[in-house]
């Protein structure tokens, strides 16, 4: 059980501040009256007491309080240009910052928990005994803002009023992190004393990229503070370790949600997008995938997109399955984005009207933005992340310089991409749930889509998740276990969070109506590896639609499907007249390269995760039943058809 406010508080301890009369006398000194006059708007002695001791811990020159107005946002924007962390791009409203090369993905090896004695942990977490953590910051975070100017801006992490929604402080000295942080999160300054006493709660976030040198990097912290919800940025500014309000707050409303809310709520890395079915009816999705399996193309491929990468969820009082996006932005992967896979996201990368923050792509001579699979012709030279660029540059490891870094990105408001459902994302109600999908890169086991029989067996499809390292993760390689695409973010026992897991979708407060359906996707089978002559990828992104749009259809029991021990896989004849929409031969020789299950590839899978899973503590039985009787039922399979089974055998 995670215990809240156990321990030092270390913002307390190292800056000193413990009452509202201290905090006040510190506004005082570093505040003009500008700001006091802004700051005096918000009550609450908890938060004033935090900001205060963050200023006195930091011992910034200035401090400038953010209270979202039109003046603030764009005193922020000119003060990163003028700051030199960003730059203007040819295209009205883009600019571009470019990261230290050493910094440009989360810092995995350099990211800690802070933790007291005892607390169990995720097998799969990096954590740091509190005492380690106070010498950290008492050695590098006093004055590491002198001379520069503290921002402190006020987020929720959903729309104003959700059942799940909770207010976060962002405090920084970087101009990039705070103008991120208005594409990206909702500005409740005047409604954060509201929002706190209606959450009971409230996150807070530090971040000083000190000098910004390469010398500095290897002292670079991201420390997360799991009992008193506050998390501490130090010698960096890639926006995944700085901007905490993303994955940093994630983490704690994870915790919140397993510790706090269990079978109530559920903190995801999941995208949510809508589709359009049958008679214009609308059904929503929400869906895991690691970084660099799609996750932003499945949600584009929606009809009414509502975000890319997390969703807090919560079982509403009509049985409903309820999510919003805690992000109103979109801090999006730009390799491989190109017009035929994401229309509408390239509309408004390449079109007017959208200000967007690119980081580390090529600038070529006109000050236009390129990157890697973007489909258009690449120039000649510019200026990337690792400096002057040209074709054919060689890097220092004897490797092609790529034209932008594979963790380029773009930052911009989801509301400008067209099919946006602004008015649901909005919403303090949230989006009805009905299909819940988990994605992982997987070459040759499991196949496009498939439904659980039931929901634990929906549960375990997400406990198997696996996935490549991506470039998002500095340090990571190989292939890794990846438990519903969030193991990087779950900061207790993974046992207790598969226990949050197995409690809500087994909950009696969801109504029959309101269960989803709970389905794996995979998008990388291989001709090489399902004994086919040809080569690459056994589809495309276009097929998305058709995958999506199954599972659309079966939510409703449009369409039948064949019940095999891995869950329920679709009809030749029903995909056949999907891919006939998207204008797409789909031939059955494609149908069966597919589909076919082959046994021993996914029995050695199910014992890979059944030996990893053994290792941890008081994992719930549930999930070893389901590997269990899944591959009972699958070797009595391969005794009847052999190892490699058609599907319409099982019909």
């Amino acid at each position: 059980m995670l215990e809240l406010r156990k321990g030092a508080d270390i913002l307390s301890v190292v800056g000193g501040v413990a009452t509202i009369d201290a905090a006040k006398a510190v506004f005082t000194e570093k505040l003009d009256a500008a700001n006091q006059s802004k700051l005096a708007k918000i009550s609450n002695e908890e938060a004033l007491i935090k900001i205060a001791n963050a200023i006195a811990m930091c011992g910034p020159e200035s401090v400038f309080i953010n209270t979202g107005s039109a003046e603030d946002v764009q005193w922020i924007r000119e003060y990163s240009l003028k700051k030199g962390e960003e730059r203007k791009l040819a295209k009205e409203g883009h600019t571009i910052h470019f990261d230290l090369p050493q910094d440009q993905a989360r810092l995995v090896n350099q990211t800690f928990y802070i933790i007291n004695e005892g607390e169990k942990m995720s097998s799969l977490a990096k954590s740091l005994l509190r005492s380690d953590a106070m010498a950290y910051v008492l050695k590098f975070m006093p004055s590491i803002m002198a001379g520069k100017t503290m921002m402190v801006g006020f987020y929720s992490r959903g729309p104003i009023g959700a059942e799940a929604a909770i207010p976060a402080i962002e405090i920084s000295s970087s101009g990039y992190v705070l103008h991120s942080a208005e594409l990206l999160y909702r500005n409740c300054f005047a409604d954060f004393d509201k929002e706190a006493k209606r959450a009971g709660l409230f996150f807070t976030n530090v971040h000083a990229e000190g000098n910004n040198t390469p010398e500095d990097v290897p002292n670079a912290r991201i420390l997360m503070d799991r009992s008193w919800q506050t998390t501490f940025s130090t010698f960096c500014t890639y926006a995944g370790n700085t901007l905490l309000l993303k994955k940093g707050n994630h983490r704690f409303s994870v915790d919140y949600a397993t510790y706090y809310k269990l079978g109530e709520q559920l903190s995801e890395h999941m995208f949510i997008t809508g589709m359009t079915g049958p008679g214009g009816r609308k059904t929503f999705f929400a869906g895991a995938a690691p970084s660099g399996c799609g996750k932003t193309t499945t949600a584009m491929v929606g009809t009414d997109f509502i975000g890319d990468d997390l969703a807090q969820m919560w079982i509403a009082k009509d049985g409903t399955l309820r999510a919003i996006n805690p992000e109103k932005g979109i801090f999006g992967i730009v390799e491989d984005v190109n017009r035929e896979g994401d229309p509408y996201l390239m509309d408004c990368l390449r079109g007017d009207g959208t200000e967007v923050i690119w980081s580390n792509v090529l600038i070529d001579e006109n000050d236009v933005p390129h990157w890697v699979g973007n489909g258009e012709v690449a120039p000649e030279k510019g200026v990337n992340f690792q400096g002057e660029w040209y074709k054919g540059k060689i890097g220092p490891d004897g490797k092609p310089v790529p034209m932008s870094h594979k963790n380029s990105r773009c930052t911009l408001l989801a509301s400008a991409i067209a099919n946006h459902a602004t008015a649901v994302s909005e919403d303090p109600a949230g989006a009805p749930v009905q299909v819940i999908t988990y994605s992982g890169r997987d070459a040759d086991t499991m196949p496009p889509v498939w439904v659980a029989r039931n929901m634990n067996e929906g549960v375990v499809i997400g406990a198997s998740i696996v996935s490549k390292a991506t470039a998002t993760e500095v340090g990571a390689t190989g292939v890794n276990r990846q438990p519903w695409a969030n193991a990087p973010f779950i900061p207790g026992a993974l046992a207790d969070y598969m226990h949050a897991q197995f409690d809500l979708f087994n909950s009696h407060k969801l109504s029959d109506a309101g269960r989803p359906i709970m389905a794996g996707l995979n998008y990388f089978l291989t001709h090489e590896n399902r004994g086919s002559s040809g080569k690459g990828l056994l589809g495309e992104k276009k097929d998305v639609r058709v995958w999506l749009g199954w599972l659309e259809l079966y939510a409703h029991g449009d369409v039948k499907a064949i019940e095999t021990p891995i869950g329920m896989l679709p009809k030749y004849e029903d995909l056949k007249k999907l891919f006939d929409g998207i204008k797409k031969d789909y031939p059955k020789e494609l149908y069966d390269l597919q589909f076919t299950l082959y046994v021993d590839n996914i029995v050695h899978r199910i014992d890979l995760q059944t030996e990893a899973y053994s290792r941890e503590s008081n994992i719930p039985v549930q999930l070893f039943n389901v590997y269990r009787k899944q591959k009972e039922e699958l070797l009595k399979l391969k005794e009847q058809f052999g190892p490699k089974i058609p599907v319409e055998k099982l019909i």
